[in-house]
């Protein structure tokens, strides 16, 4: 029977890692991270992760323990958050491409100088093109849903996922969480039995020298997995939803059926921004919220499906492309484009280095897209 508890987001990460059965745990203390390796490294001396726990002098070092143990057969665990994700770059690259499911948590962190160790979204986003999947998370509860569904799904697409979370907003806040109990979840986190995995007994190379080629045909399997993570995130989100009641999938729409404004956010900000639209809503003024979940891969159709009747669309991002725009803007626009009667997508940053989105500024992101042109840059909502 599942338990009820009071948990932080990065309490409820160590949760996931355990109840998703992790059989390793590596990682590196970095703030705002240290907290769930703190707790999963308790949960682990109780006995109820099962997991060897590997403390390492980095972050490159703890992914590197990682992928070994996944090649080897293990379901791996790390977190991290902003500098320490930087460090660990090299390897991430090569835990995608070796196609291994290993389940990491990153606590979004802004990226230095100056030193801020408050949430924006660029730490993570800076990784969007190595091959993992990533899944952005709203509650304590979604981080926790989110690492068991991450293990479930990298073991079936052999791919590794990124489950994040906010800095302070969700990692430092407590909020009442349901605990699945291991018989809940039986069966639901199948083994991963990859044939190249690393046997003492049959001594091999990995990841040696490829010719253009093959290398070439590895990427296109790679491109193929995330189309096959689509459907595969979308099945169990249904899955999960039958046996517990809640979770969303891919994108998440808010009384976007009659809307003729929609807001785009993610994290945390959506759920300032779901408050807003309700209070909007009560004024008469029709507008909707879609929250984006996963961003890779990216859900286009979902995107195009939810936004299509809308007039205007206002993207709120809690990062930058120097020099373009917010990134989930970005992604908005291709997604619809050649869209016939695609809404107009206005680009708004905002709550970098950890500061408030309040509602006022949500409100101030839609009003502004109904009294201002688009511009290709976005507009920084500072005042």
């Amino acid at each position: 029977m599942a338990e009820a508890r009071l948990a932080t987001g990065n309490e409820a990460a160590a949760w996931g890692a355990a109840r998703g059965g992790a059989q390793f745990v590596s990682a590196f203390p970095i703030t705002p991270q240290t907290t769930i390796i703190e707790h999963l490294a308790s949960l682990c001396a109780k006995g109820i992760c099962r997991a060897e726990y590997m403390a390492v002098e980095s972050e490159h070092s703890a992914l590197a323990a990682c992928i070994g143990a996944a090649q080897a057969g293990a379901r791996a665990f790390t977190a991290t958050s902003g500098q320490g994700l930087a460090l660990m770059h090299e390897l991430v690259h090569w835990a995608a491409g070796a196609r291994l499911p290993i389940v990491m948590v990153d606590v979004n962190r802004a990226m230095g100088p100056p030193w801020n160790i408050w949430s924006d979204q660029n730490d993570s986003l800076s990784q969007r093109d190595t091959g993992w999947i990533q899944l952005y998370c709203a509650t304590a509860q979604e981080v926790l849903d989110g690492v068991v569904q991450a293990f479930a799904l990298a073991a079936r697409v052999s791919l590794p996922v990124m489950v994040i979370s906010d800095a302070f907003f969700l990692s430092h806040t407590a909020e009442p969480v349901s605990v699945p109990s291991p018989e809940e979840l039986q069966g639901f986190v199948p083994e991963w039995n990859a044939p190249w995995r690393i046997d003492l007994a049959r001594p091999k190379a990995v990841g040696g020298l490829a010719q253009p080629a093959d290398y070439e045909r590895m990427r296109h399997a790679l491109a193929q997995a995330h189309g096959e993570a689509l459907a595969e995130i979308e099945r169990l989100a249904a899955e999960w939803r039958r046996r517990f009641g809640r979770g969303a999938a891919l994108v998440e729409a808010h009384r976007c059926e009659d809307a003729e404004e929609i807001l785009v956010a993610s994290g945390t900000v959506a759920g300032t921004a779901r408050a807003a639209i309700d209070a909007l809503r009560a004024e008469g003024r029709r507008a909707g919220l879609l929250r984006i979940r996963a961003f890779r891969p990216f859900p286009a159709a979902a995107v195009r499906a939810a936004l299509a009747g809308a007039n205007r669309v206002a993207v709120v991002d809690r990062n930058c492309s120097y020099g373009a725009s917010g990134i989930f803007c970005q992604e908005i626009r291709a997604a619809l484009h050649g869209l016939a009667g695609a809404p107009p997508v206005h680009g708004f940053v905002a709550g970098m280095g950890g500061r408030d989105v309040t509602p006022a500024r949500v409100v101030e992101a839609l009003d502004r897209a109904a009294r201002d042109p688009v511009t290709p840059e976005a507009t920084w909502l500072m005042a």
